[in-house]
């Protein structure tokens, strides 16, 4: 779907699509997705599950995974090299054990957030083998201390990006790109297998979905990139499909999407959708009708990734307006002032249009039970 077609087809629904407030007892976005065997959750934050009473209820009443956003990444697990903090995450999977939720961690080896001291050590190590135990050490010490408790971990987080300048798509301005080549993905998801060997293994990335170049370079370089570590039996065991939408700015083609998921499907691994959110910067004043338009595209993406039986739910990165990382970026929030409308429940807490397209979505989708 084009932009001006999105636009168009979304139009009509504005009126309907009104939201709701969620009442107790009501169906759940984990009760729908529970139904079909399938699992839907979102990201969280610590301190928001702990201080906003209102938010934690909602959270257990429609989640059934919870993946910490920010504080299992290693700037914040390891602020020194002999130090490491675990109290957000061991908080965040308390709450989760609290509501009988999994959890999923994220993420062991990305090119951001990493502690300050970490390119410095990397640039000190005179050797290949110095190198990589600063990546596979710390895999091992973090996965080890969750074993068995995680659902899944991303191993590794936006492993391509075609901007900058390889011609195999690469992301090449990582620390682990720059320290071990493309190496450094064999090792973290091998370190990452012998440490936790039942929760199973993410690559995980994001632009697959849009019908603009970027994504069709991006799109490539993930298939050759799966192809090479097939090739060598690295245990990649599932794709995460991050679902960063930008209706507005790039469109959407589920046909393009299709085939995507097609492809992935041919790597015989798992697929989940791991943190859907629908920018509406760019949509019309009406927070109304902006909220029909981010219902039709996410109503038409889940629809193409939950066809596939290889997909096993939905993450949306968070769960409600009042706390999307978008309203913390100047590329993604509103000049006004107003929330970004990119989540299921709005600042409130009240049901939206995308609600009611997760839920619907996962009413259609194939049980995988049977």
């Amino acid at each position: 779907m084009k932009r001006r077609d999105f636009l168009c087809a979304a139009a009509g629904a504005a009126c309907s699509l009104v939201p709701k407030l969620a009442e107790a007892g009501a169906d759940s976005l984990r009760h729908k997705a529970e139904a079909r065997g399938l699992v839907y959750g979102c990201a969280v934050k610590s301190r928001n599950l702990r201080d906003d009473a209102q938010f934690r209820a909602a959270v257990a009443n429609e989640a059934g995974i919870l993946v910490p956003e920010y504080e299992l990444k290693r700037q914040f697990i390891q602020p020194e090299p002999n130090r490491y903090d675990f109290a957000a995450v061991d908080f965040i999977l308390q709450s989760a054990a609290r509501d009988d939720q999994k959890a999923r961690g994220h993420t062991l080896a990305w090119y951001d957030a990493n502690p300050a001291w970490l390119p410095n050590a990397l640039n000190d190590s005179t050797t290949a083998a110095a190198k990589a135990k600063l990546l596979t050490e710390y895999i091992a010490f973090v996965t080890k201390r969750y074993a068995g408790r995680m659902h899944s971990w991303d191993v590794v987080n936006e492993a391509v990006e075609p901007d900058n300048g390889r011609s195999d798509g690469m992301r090449s301005q990582s620390i682990w790109y720059e320290a071990l080549g493309e190496d450094y993905i064999p090792l973290a998801f091998h370190a990452a297998k012998q440490a936790d060997p039942h929760a199973l293994l993410f690559l995980n990335d994001f632009g697959v979905e849009a019908p603009i170049r970027w994504n069709d370079r991006r799109r490539k370089a993930l298939l050759n990139l799966l192809d090479r570590l097939k090739s060598k039996d690295v245990p990649v065991e599932a794709f995460g499909i991050q679902g960063h939408l930008h209706p507005y700015r790039d469109g959407f083609d589920a046909k393009v999407f299709a085939r995507f998921i097609h492809d992935l499907e041919g790597y015989g691994i798992k697929l989940m959708i791991t943190e859907l959110d629908v920018s509406d910067r760019g949509g019309p004043d009406d927070p109304q009708k902006r909220d029909a338009d981010v219902a039709a595209v996410t109503k038409d993406f889940l629809n193409v990734a939950l066809e596939s039986h290889q997909t096993l739910g939905v993450l949306t990165w968070g769960l409600t307006d009042r706390y999307t990382w978008l309203s913390t970026s100047d590329k993604y929030k509103w000049p006004d002032g107003q929330l970004p409308r990119a989540l299921p429940l709005d600042g409130i807490l009240a049901r939206k249009p995308m609600w009611d397209a997760i839920s619907n979505a996962f009413d259609l989708a194939a049980n995988r039970m049977q």
